[in-house]
């Protein structure tokens, strides 16, 4: 424990003694929160106490130490104390400094005021779904119906639904600190303070506590189930990651396999009077099975029509390389880019793939390379292609599509193939 530096102290009025920290309260409340939320032991053990006459109640920074106040903890109940410390530690945990630092940045938030509503909507994003279930809500927390706005929503979507005003009034006095809104306090011990956790620690820290949830999902509301998910599979630009998986299938196809006088062989320096030709890659050829099925928004199949060129510019430009197989039920005829007119994405009935590949697969020259775009909801061919697969996937929160058969959820996308979630309006994929 870190007990703060001398100045820290506020020399009592005459006649009030002083208060000392009561750690064997708090660290009883810490111990029922713990108990209460034993998915996040590991992260509430983690925090460093710091004494501070400073903070108004207690509070957090990004290298993980809490700061309490004398004062704060006496007048509060165990119980109520528990909670808290749960609060704290799930801004922590979500980041919540971070983000407000990348909102700040991107949206021109500045200053006390807005980072005071940061604290709110962060406190609105943990708090809805926190407390109960042997854990008591403290006096005056924060609740997003208190804002007259819905539960179940992240920071940043809250940030978007209220400003400064009637409705919290009686907020002003929220101070969860920097490691809740980003913006250092004067009370901060900062990176070179004692007791910090690393950067690497506090990784291990929320990848442990994830693992935790995630093994046993059913302790965890839906918050930090979310939550922990996002740990492992991070939220990544999947127009790039769907380039890179395109690049990376197109970058052993054909390699050498082909001669041109155009570029001589280096070889020919050694045979005098002749001249040798060089091997040249082939260029990869692509087909694109773009699922048409009635499963599938006109919206995504813009999408589609989009990936479809950016293949073609991740070969090169070579519109005649890359051909497009829509399909339902059954495969439609094959199309190529270099035609003048639009491809038709016929279909709207139900969906199997299986044509679409074995379409693709059946033209000549045979393709390098198969790029799937579909939402999932299909079968899949039993044998591996004889190339490589990716498979750009329009997420589902449903999955059973078989109103005769409830129990039917189509087969996850094979091992074989590259996946990539193609989230809707240029969104994060997993």
């Amino acid at each position: 424990m870190n007990t703060g530096p001398e100045d820290d102290a506020v020399l009592p009025a005459a006649g009030h003694p002083r208060i000392e920290l009561d750690l064997d309260k708090l660290f009883a409340a810490r111990l029922q929160a713990a108990r209460a939320r034993p998915y996040l032991a590991t992260a509430l053990f983690a925090l460093h106490v710091v004494h501070s006459r400073r903070v108004p109640t207690m509070a957090v920074d990004r290298y993980w130490r809490c700061y309490a106040s004398p004062v704060f903890v006496d007048r509060t109940p165990v119980e109520e104390l528990a909670g808290v410390w749960v609060h704290e530690v799930s801004h922590l945990l979500r980041d919540h400094h971070g983000r407000s630092d990348r909102v700040a940045r991107e949206r021109g938030l500045n200053g006390p005021a807005e980072r005071l509503r940061m604290n709110i909507a962060a406190d609105c994003e943990i708090n809805d779904d926190v407390f109960g279930d042997g854990l008591v809500r403290p006096e005056g927390a924060v609740q997003p119906w208190l804002l007259r706005l819905p539960a179940g929503e992240l920071m940043e979507d809250y940030l978007r639904q209220f400003r400064l005003g009637r409705l919290t009034e009686s907020l002003a006095w929220l101070d969860c600190g920097s490691g809740a809104d980003g913006l250092e306090r004067e009370w901060d011990l900062g990176p070179e303070g004692a007791d910090g956790l690393s950067e690497q620690e506090r990784d291990a820290v929320r990848f442990r506590v994830a693992r935790g949830i995630n093994a046993r999902p059913g302790r965890a509301p839906k918050g930090w189930r979310r939550w922990a998910e996002e740990v492992f599979h991070p939220p990544q630009p999947w127009r790039q990651l769907l380039g890179a998986a395109v690049r990376s299938a197109t970058s052993s196809g054909g390699a050498g396999e082909d001669y041109t006088y155009g570029r001589p062989s280096r070889r020919s320096a050694g045979t005098p009077g002749v001249v040798l030709p060089s091997l040249r890659r082939r260029p990869p050829r692509i087909a694109v099975v773009v699922d048409t099925s009635g499963s599938v928004s006109d919206a995504e199949l813009g999408s589609a029509l989009l990936e479809v060129a950016a293949i073609a510019r991740a070969v090169g430009g070579r519109r005649d390389l890359v051909g497009v197989v829509p399909c339902d039920a059954a495969a439609r005829v094959a199309h190529t880019l270099c035609r003048a007119e639009g491809i038709p994405l016929v279909g709207g009935g139900g969906t199997d793939l299986r044509t679409g590949f074995a379409k693709a697969l059946r033209a000549r020259p045979a393709p390098d390379v198969v790029v799937v775009l579909t939402d999932g909801q299909t079968p899949w061919p039993d044998t591996r292609p004889p190339c490589r697969t990716v498979v750009g996937l329009f997420p589902r929160e449903r999955t059973r599509v078989d109103e005769e058969n409830p129990e039917y959820v189509p087969d996850a996308p094979p091992d074989w193939a590259r996946v990539v979630v193609i989230e809707p309006g240029g969104g994060g994929g997993r």
